[in-house]
């Protein structure tokens, strides 16, 4: 009875030592760094919209008569201000994408940095 109180105790003890351990936050969500600099059509922006706008915006969906497929179609709503709008979710603009979540806010950066830089189609 004594050894079985005993080995209850120091499992109880062994228990709650492993419930005590502390993470540091830093490890466990490291930070990632959203590099803006630089940005290329090809490379950075270009893969935002195809996950994240070609699904209603391709040329063969169309939703809203927005077609955002292909850098010429795109220039459209970089030079009337309305993709930067529309992804930042600013008053006036309708918030895209529609009924889902907002870009996150690296892809938003990216994009509004290659638009701050020209918009090029590199």
């Amino acid at each position: 009875m004594k050894v079985l109180k005993i080995t209850s105790i120091i499992s109880a003890i062994l228990i709650l030592a492993s419930g005590c351990y502390y993470d540091v936050e830093e490890e466990l969500y490291p930070s990632i760094e959203c590099m803006t600099t630089e940005m290329s059509y090809t490379n950075d922006i270009l893969p935002i919209l195809q996950s994240d706008c070609y699904t209603c915006h391709s040329s063969m969906s169309n939703f809203g008569n927005v077609t955002l497929e292909g850098h010429s179609k795109i220039l459209n709503y970089v030079n009337n201000g309305s993709l930067v709008g529309v992804i930042s979710h600013q008053v006036g603009y309708s918030p895209m994408p529609k009924s889902r979540a907002k870009l996150l806010d690296c892809e938003v950066s990216k994009i509004v940095s290659w638009v701050n830089n020209g918009a090029l189609n590199n």
